[in-house]
């Protein structure tokens, strides 16, 4: 079941992280996808749990070059994110 977690709602950030790696831990592969706004929340505890989406194989996209840039993110543009959204089983929005 491929999985698509989209985090839009700055507040929803930590949310979308967590519900992304605790899909991972079940074995669901996770596409995470940050929308429009730079990673606001990025203490010790967020860093780590990014580290874990990469060594469990999780993909980390985001349209914002911050992300990109300082955290990781691979970018992509919108148009790019709809192709991968359509091919998602189930895509779970925050």
């Amino acid at each position: 079941m491929h999985t698509a977690v989209i985090i839009k709602d700055k507040s929803q950030q930590y949310e979308g992280l967590r519900t992304s790696l605790g899909l991972l831990l079940y074995g669901v592969p996770v596409q995470m996808f940050v929308l429009d706004h730079e990673i606001e929340t990025m203490d010790e505890a967020y860093r780590d749990n990014m580290e874990f989406i990469d060594e469990m194989e999780g993909e980390r996209y985001s349209n914002n070059s911050s992300n990109v840039e300082h955290y990781g993110f691979k970018h992509m543009t919108l148009t790019d994110m709809a192709a991968l959204l359509d091919k998602a089983e189930v895509v779970i929005p925050f």
